[in-house]
């Protein structure tokens, strides 16, 4: 039976559903719970999917927790899923059966591609639907924010319009147009703009993609500076951490969670931030310092917030971020990932991508 090795992850734990008949009925149950609002019947789809990869399924699929868990479950694997882990020489030296190592993404840094080619061991990514979604939910928020458009969905009225503090202004179209006629002021375009990337993996030069099609100016930091010929190639420039939080008009969160990066946007980055500047986090809650971010907005320094993802989850009643929500912040229940089709397109192109490259190479 063909032996997968997967890096342990949220979605890629949907794989041993698709792929391994020995996987427990629990764990069976709650991804297909994960999926019903979407696709009722997705063991119905796992079967439909099963029909199509012969020589394939059924498979043992085992995950793998560490980098060191990895390396002790490879040597009887005929393929390898990783997103982080670090494949090379070392890694591959003990796993002769190993014909595909295939990244959960399209940046391969973690992957020796040399020793890989090497040993004739092939090599696969996945653009995935997933991170689109995410890195939309993103632009999403920028666009709302410089807009102000949740704060002001539905105050249309002058009563609504005058409790919210502003003066309508009486119609003279004689001398000039009506356009903003409560005067709301605030409102930003994103033209010329500085969008600063915290963390530029596979969201983060996604939603660069995106943000340079906006004509903004995109600025990144992660600890290991990219190639000039790969910032080029994407439009960016490289900025100290404490240079981008400075001069950043929007700044976008996206790392993740581990003891390196929790808290990272701490009292310390919150104070040096460009008053009226915009924060946005569709990665991880923690990564930002949950009373330093309390306290941002209460002195209004920043100009607007996105979270997709809250500190608790559902939050808690007593949680203080909901007492900006009338205010040009965004607060959403963890919907970036969008519909449940994403991770459907994921799961089936990183399976069929796995039938591809470990039958052709057993010759099936």
């Amino acid at each position: 039976m063909t032996r997968i090795v997967i890096e342990e992850d949220h979605f890629l734990k949907i794989v041993p559903v698709v792929l391994d008949p020995a996987t427990p009925e629990a764990h069976r149950r709650a991804v297909a719970d994960f999926f019903a609002h979407d696709e009722p019947d997705f063991l119905a789809w796992c079967s439909r999917l099963q029909q199509r990869l012969p020589g394939l399924y059924p498979a043992e699929v085992v995950f793998a927790a560490d980098e060191s868990d990895l390396k002790a479950k490879i040597p009887h694997a005929d393929g390898v899923v990783v997103e982080s882990f670090r494949v090379d020489d070392a890694v591959l030296s003990g796993a002769p059966q190993v014909v595909l190592v295939h990244k959960f993404g399209t940046i391969t840094t973690n992957i020796d591609l040399e020793a890989c080619a090497k040993r004739g061991v092939a090599v696969a990514t996945l653009r995935r639907m997933v991170n689109v979604a995410v890195a939309e939910q993103a632009c999403a928020f920028m666009l709302a924010l410089a807009k102000r458009i949740g704060q002001f969905n539905g105050v249309v009225e002058e009563a609504a319009l005058r409790k919210a503090g502003f003066k309508v202004r009486p119609r003279q179209s004689r001398y000039i147009g009506y356009s903003n006629f409560a005067g709301i002021t605030g409102l930003k375009t994103l033209l010329g703009a500085t969008l600063g990337v915290i963390g530029f993996g596979e969201v983060g030069r996604e939603v660069a993609q995106r943000a340079r099609a906006f004509e903004m100016e995109v600025v990144y930091f992660q600890r290991t500076r990219l190639a000039a010929t790969v910032e080029h190639e994407l439009g960016v420039r490289y900025l100290p951490l404490n240079d981008l939080i400075a001069q950043a008009d929007y700044i976008l969160v996206q790392l993740p969670s581990n003891d390196s990066t929790r808290g990272l946007i701490g009292p310390d980055a919150l104070a040096r931030i460009k008053p009226g500047a915009v924060l946005i986090d569709v990665a991880r809650p923690e990564l930002i310092d949950h009373d330093a971010l309390v306290d941002a907005l209460e002195s209004g320094r920043l100009g607007g917030l996105g979270l997709d993802v809250l500190y608790n989850e559902p939050a808690d009643p007593s949680e203080p971020l909901l007492r900006y929500r009338d205010r040009n912040v965004i607060l959403m229940p963890h919907t970036a990932v969008a519909a449940r089709a994403n991770a459907l397109y994921d799961v089936e192109a990183l399976c069929v991508n796995l039938w591809r490259g470990i039958t052709e190479k057993r010759g099936q």
